[in-house]
């Protein structure tokens, strides 16, 4: 019996041994080849929503260029804003006539209003007119307005317009375009200094301040002051002309500075185009404001009645009023 048990149970073991690796290595290869599947899958797919968010982005804020009728309106708003901020802008030269007014303009090429007001008074106690100033010692008009600086290329032109308006005007200035830019040392941003202040007739004035905020709030692309004076007027209506120039000017030496803008403290930003440009902090933007705006004094010794602001210092060494 036992040789008749042992043939029929050695296939059986046989056929269970070489079953099982078959159906594992079955299994193996099914699972190695079932799951890269779905990662691969899974790559692919991540990527397709980033590339389609990145694209879309830039097209949900297009930008449009600003058109020349809404730079105008802007424009003549910012004017608006800035009469209302300073009522009291005015010229910042000390002056009782228009020959004073045109000397001291010339003078302060180059140099501050506040140190031509330091200088003019014993300038125009000496040579009160300009006969006699055209009859001065060239020397000593040097010595008098030495503190403006290139004082002797100003002797000369001061003095050469006091006798171009002794022979050729009777000692009087002119209140006209053609005449005034005639006079030694005279261009015509001092024209229309002397035009809108001494004979009320309007004009722009375009200085290095109202050069850099007319380029800033894009009013002009222009670096050419002839060019920026024709472009402006284009825009504003001339009534404003004269009181426009201070204003910007105004908004230039006290908020709008050319290298550290006080942005968070300007009361136009929301208009301005450049702004970022400076401090945006508030606090720190209040820290920057000039002149009467960070209460300081003004650049006039001798400032109109409404200005807010404390009157300038005369010159170091100088009591008040003695010259």
């Amino acid at each position: 019996m036992n040789a008749t048990k042992r043939p029929a149970k050695a296939p059986v073991k046989a056929a269970s041994k070489t079953a099982k690796p078959a159906e594992k290595t079955a299994a193996k290869r099914a699972a190695k080849t079932a799951k890269p599947a779905p990662k691969a899958a899974s790559k692919t797919a991540e990527p397709a929503p980033k590339a389609a968010s990145k694209t879309a982005k830039p097209a949900a804020k297009p930008v449009k260029a600003e058109s020349r009728l809404g730079m105008v309106r802007r424009a003549r708003k910012i004017n608006r804003e800035l009469a209302e901020v300073f009522p009291y802008a005015h010229p910042e030269l000390d002056f009782r006539n228009p020959f004073e007014l045109l000397v001291a303009t010339v003078l302060s090429a180059q140099t501050t209003d506040l140190r031509v007001n330091q200088t003019t008074p014993a300038l125009f106690a000496a040579y009160p007119t300009p006969e006699d100033l055209a009859a001065a010692v060239p020397e000593e008009v040097e010595e008098l307005i030495r503190p403006t600086g290139f004082f002797r290329a100003k002797t000369k032109s001061i003095m050469g317009l006091a006798a171009a308006l002794r022979d050729d005007f009777g000692g009087e200035v002119p209140g006209r375009l053609d005449d005034l830019v005639k006079l030694p040392g005279v261009g015509r941003k001092t024209a229309f200094v002397v035009l809108g202040n001494a004979f009320g007739v309007p004009g722009i004035t375009v200085d290095t301040h109202f050069m850099r905020l007319a380029r800033r709030w894009k009013w002009t692309e222009s670096e050419d002051p002839v060019k920026i004076e024709a472009e402006i007027a284009e825009i504003f209506p001339k009534s404003e002309w004269t009181m426009l120039s201070h204003r910007v000017i105004f908004h230039g030496r006290r908020i709008c500075h050319a290298r550290k803008p006080a942005c968070g403290a300007c009361p136009i930003a929301p208009l301005c185009p450049a702004y970022g440009e400076g401090e945006t902090d508030p606090e720190k933007a209040r820290k920057l404001l000039k002149y009467e705006k960070g209460g300081f004094p003004g650049q006039r010794l001798n400032p109109p009645p409404d200005y807010p602001g404390r009157p300038a210092a005369p010159a170091p060494g100088v009591a008040p009023g003695a010259e």
